[in-house]
């Protein structure tokens, strides 16, 4: 990906960058042999489908993830679903496969392959043909500039292809794993038909399911709180950030835990602010590396005071008025009184709305601010997707 983009303000829409989607033709020089899935233990063997243990197994060549089926739009929500029935083992794979409809997507991760192999398949792929510049970026710059449809993918891709090179044994009895299932499971390689587990207690995957085996995905809260009357939020900053820089408070969502739980602990915990009026705003995969935002607005009162000491996290935290939040959000200063976070992070989506009054946390129901959007009062709570 990428852009001539000039760093912006809030009232300077930034240039696109565009996601580079490219063909299996285009990288088939780094997938290495057929089968790609599917694959026995030599490169280049087809895997007895009889064995479960080698369903859509890789094998051999760098890491792939199946992402999914982009369908066309058919204008009703629903797509071209096939009932599981038509998957059945009795069926003909290749007529299933023409009937369905879509583009299917793939994570190729190149990370351990030769630099220079992967540069060649840049330069020589259809979009380079067509005059497109490719270039890999860091990914959280670029989130804030992709289409919805393109930050789904990405945010998969790179979960996916982080969690296949992070976990490399089974945690059920310490064997090294391999890639099942397109890349969505971690196999116990003491599974594979040919391996001697002579003398070796049975790995406890062997049965049932386990969730050691398959992705994760970590909740957190992203925690706005609001002083009653909707005109000062609370925002603070951790000791590792860049200065200046203030956010939303978050935190991970511990076992046992509710969403509203872990919100009400972080709060108290980080800066002893108690809480009430907790609402719901939306959520946004984060794949830094494998995470939900789960974001929330709630009240607390401003003249009750803050303290720091509880669990050290934070530097400072304070609150600030409506109108600083938006002279910081407006500033084409490059030394901003305080800064906050970019519009592709669901704390910056939560702050922005609240400053630029879409929202209203507590005093009226969502009813009651949709009742007046015609008369040009605040909107009511949306998805920023």
């Amino acid at each position: 990906m990428g852009s001539d983009a000039e760093p912006s303000s809030e009232s300077v829409k930034p240039k696109s960058l565009i996601l580079a989607r490219l063909t299996s033709e285009d990288v088939k020089p780094l997938l290495g042999s057929e089968p790609y899935f599917a694959q026995g233990k030599n490169a280049g063997e087809l895997a007895d489908s009889t064995v479960a243990a080698l369903e859509s197994a890789r094998l051999h060549g760098p890491p792939i993830a199946f992402l999914g089926l982009l369908e066309p739009d058919t204008g009703d929500r629903i797509g071209n679903v096939l009932p599981s029935s038509e998957f059945s083992a009795k069926a003909d794979p290749a007529s299933i496969a023409a009937r369905i409809k879509g583009s299917p997507f793939f994570a190729l991760d190149v990370t351990k392959l030769d630099k220079a192999e992967v540069d060649q398949v840049l330069h020589a792929c259809s979009l380079a043909k067509r005059g497109r510049s490719l270039e890999f970026i860091d990914g959280r710059a670029a989130m804030g500039h992709l289409t919805q449809v393109d930050s789904a993918i990405f945010a998969e891709a790179r979960t996916l292809v982080d969690w296949n090179s992070r976990i490399r044994y089974c945690a059920g009895c310490g064997s090294p794993v391999y890639s099942q299932w397109a890349g969505w499971k971690r196999s116990c390689s003491s599974l594979l038909p040919w391996t001697d587990n002579t003398g070796k207690e049975p790995c406890p995957t062997a049965t049932g399911l386990h969730n050691i085996t398959f992705p994760r995905t970590d909740p957190v809260v992203i925690a706005v709180v609001v002083s009653p009357d909707n005109n000062k939020i609370f925002l603070g900053r951790n000791q590792r950030w860049p200065p200046k820089f203030y956010s939303a408070l978050a935190g991970f969502v511990e076992p046992g835990e509710s969403l509203e739980d872990a919100f009400e602990r972080e709060l108290w915990e980080e800066a002893a602010v108690k809480v009430w009026n907790i609402q719901f705003h939306s959520s946004q995969p984060w794949p830094f590396p494998a995470n939900i935002m789960a974001g929330f607005y709630a009240i607390a009162d401003p003249d009750v005071p803050i303290k720091l000491d509880l669990d050290n996290e934070l530097e400072d935290a304070k609150w600030y008025t409506r109108e600083e939040v938006l002279a910081a959000l407006n500033s084409q200063e490059n030394d901003p009184a305080f800064k906050l976070p970019p519009r592709n992070a669901l704390a910056g989506v939560l702050i922005r709305d609240w400053a630029h009054g879409r929202v209203v946390v507590g005093g009226k129901s969502q009813s009651e601010v949709a009742h007046h959007i015609d008369e040009g009062e605040t909107k009511p709570f949306r998805n920023f997707f």
